[in-house]
C-alpha cells in the first residue's frame, strides 16, 4: 500500500501560554464557538472542507432558511453579533395553514411581540466568519478535507480539496463541528463503550421558490411561516429579505405521493395542481426547480460521550436533529454557549469537557425527540378543527396567564429553559389543556384563581 505523505504543521501557539485546537468544520458552530474559545486565549485553527462563502455562489436547493430564537439570539449576543444578524432577519409571529381549498387559518407563536426570525443560512454563515476573521488568534483553512484523526495525541490529517496538498496539524485539542457526518465522530465510533445511533425519517426534502410579484412586493404574508399540510406530506415557506419564499417540500421517497412516483413533467405538474394550487400560481419555476434541485434525506443522530481522549464533539456531530422545530441551529448555538460557561468554571479543559457533555447530552436528545413529534404535528395535524381549537385555547392560556403557564412551544423557542425541561413540563401542561377542553370547562380560563386551582390539582 502506499504510504501516503503529509507535510507537518503544528498550530501557531505561545508556549507555556495559549492552548491551541484543531477545529474540525467551520459551520455555523464551528465558526461561532471559535469565537468563544478566542476570547478565552486559545489559538484556534478551523479546517472546513467547503470553499470560503464569502468567496462563491452558493448552490441552490440545499439551504433550508433557518429560524433563529431566543437561544441562538441569545449566542450571538454573547459575542456581539445578535444586531447586525436580526437586522437581516424577517420576524415570524405565527404560522398560516394553506388547506387543499386555499383557506387560511393563522395561528400565533406565542404572546404578542414573540417571534421568530427567518434568516439564511448563507448570510449568517458569512457574517460568522467576518467575525471570526476579526480576531487574531483565529485562523480560517478553506477546502480541507479532513481525512483521518488521531483523538488521543491531538493530530489531525488534512487534504486541500482544490491542490492536493495533505497536512498533519497536531494541537493540544480537536473539536468536531464536522456536522451529521462527522470524522471526528467516526474515529469516536470505533472506540469501547461508544453508543450511537442515526434514524432516518421516511420523508425526503426538496427546495422549491416562491418568486416576489411582478411589482417587486410579497406574494404572501411575510410575518408567517406558511404551511400547506396534507397528512404524509406537507409543503412550508419562509419569506427572505429579497422578497421571495424559501419552500421546502417534504414528502416520502417512494408511493403514489412520493419523490420517485413524481418523475415526469405532466406527473410533477397534476400533483401541485391537486395538493398546493395557491402555491403552484405563484411559482413559475416550479418544473425546473423540482427536477434541478436535489432530494435531501433527514437523519437523526444521537452518540455519547462527546468527549474522548483530546477530542469533543459539537453542533451536529453529536446532535444532528430534523428541522421541524426549528432548533438544529439554536440548539448548535446554545453548545457553544454552555461549553463557554463549563470553561469558564473549570479550569481544566477535560473537566470543562465532562461538564459540558454531561449537561448537554440529556437536552440534545430532548429536542431531538421533539423535533420528530413536531414534522407529525406539522404534517398531520395543523390544519385539524380540534387541533386549531386546542391552540387556540393554548394560546389565550399563554396570553391570560403567562405566570401560571407556558407551553411547550413557548418554553422550547422563547427561552433559555433547558429542553429537557421543556419537554417534561410541556408534556404536563399539553395534558392539561386537554383535559380542560375534554371537560368543556373553556369559558372558565379568563378565571385566574380557576386557572390556579386547576393546575394545583392536576400536579
Amino acid at each position: 500500500m502506499k504510504q501516503i505523505s503529509y507535510k507537518k504543521a503544528r498550530c501557531v501557539t505561545l508556549a507555556h501560554r495559549m492552548k491551541s485546537i484543531t477545529l474540525v468544520g467551520g459551520g455555523l458552530a464551528g465558526s461561532l464557538v471559535a469565537v468563544y474559545l478566542a476570547k478565552r486565549g486559545y489559538e484556534v485553527n478551523i479546517y472546513e472542507r467547503r470553499p470560503d462563502m464569502r468567496n462563491v455562489e452558493i448552490p441552490a436547493g440545499r439551504s433550508i432558511n433557518l429560524a433563529l430564537s431566543t437561544r441562538g439570539i441569545t449566542a450571538l449576543q454573547k459575542v456581539g453579533l445578535d444586531v447586525a444578524v436580526l437586522e437581516n432577519a424577517i420576524p415570524m409571529t405565527g404560522r398560516t395553514m394553506h388547506s387543499a381549498s386555499g383557506d387560511l387559518a393563522y395561528q400565533p407563536y406565542g404572546r404578542e411581540g414573540q417571534a421568530i426570525n427567518s434568516v439564511s443560512r448563507a448570510h449568517l454563515n458569512i457574517q460568522l466568519l467576518k467575525l471570526a476573521d476579526e480576531n487574531e488568534h483565529v485562523h480560517q483553512h478553506f477546502n480541507m478535507k479532513c481525512a483521518k484523526v488521531d483523538i488521543n495525541n491531538g493530530i489531525c490529517w488534512f487534504i486541500n480539496e482544490e491542490t492536493g496538498e495533505k497536512t498533519e496539524v497536531k494541537s493540544d485539542y480537536i473539536l468536531g463541528g464536522d456536522g451529521a457526518f462527522s470524522v471526528v465522530r467516526s474515529k469516536m465510533v470505533r472506540t469501547n463503550r461508544f453508543d450511537y445511533s442515526q434514524t432516518y425519517t421516511n420523508s425526503g426534502y426538496k427546495e422549491l421558490c416562491i418568486n416576489s410579484t411582478p411589482d417587486g412586493d410579497f406574494a404572501m404574508d411575510p410575518n408567517s411561516l406558511h404551511i400547506w399540510p396534507r397528512g404524509n406530506f406537507m409543503m412550508i415557506a419562509l419569506p427572505n429579505p429579497d422578497k421571495t419564499f424559501t419552500c421546502t417540500l417534504f414528502m416520502p421517497f417512494e408511493g403514489e405521493n412520493g419523490f420517485d412516483n413524481l418523475n415526469a413533467d405532466e406527473k410533477i405538474l397534476s400533483f401541485f395542481k391537486e395538493h398546493f394550487s395557491d402555491a403552484m400560481a405563484l411559482m413559475p419555476d416550479l418544473l425546473t426547480d423540482f427536477k434541478e434541485n436535489p432530494v435531501g434525506s433527514l437523519v437523526t443522530v444521537k452518540c455519547y460521550p462527546w468527549h474522548i481522549g483530546k477530542a469533543t464533539l459539537i453542533g451536529d456531530a453529536c446532535h444532528a436533529v430534523v428541522p421541524f422545530y426549528g432548533q438544529g441551529m439554536n440548539c448548535a448555538f446554545e453548545d457553544c454557549v454552555v461549553l463557554d460557561e463549563c470553561l469558564e468554571k473549570y479550569e481544566d479543559w477535560d473537566e470543562a469537557m465532562e461538564a459540558y457533555q454531561k449537561s448537554r447530552k440529556p437536552n440534545a436528545d430532548a429536542i431531538a425527540d421533539l423535533a420528530v413529534q413536531n414534522f407529525v404535528e406539522m404534517r398531520d395535524f395543523v390544519g385539524d378543527k380540534d387541533f386549531l381549537h386546542y391552540k387556540k385555547i393554548e394560546h389565550d392560556l399563554c396570553d391570560l396567564h403567562p405566570e401560571l403557564f407556558q407551553s411547550q412551544y413557548e418554553m422550547v423557542t422563547f427561552s433559555n429553559i433547558p429542553y429537557q425541561d421543556a419537554q417534561t413540563k410541556g408534556a404536563r401542561n399539553t395534558s392539561l389543556v386537554k383535559k380542560i377542553i375534554e371537560k368543556g370547562l373553556e369559558d372558565r380560563i379568563t378565571d385566574k384563581q380557576f386557572v390556579k386551582d386547576w393546575f394545583s390539582s392536576q400536579s
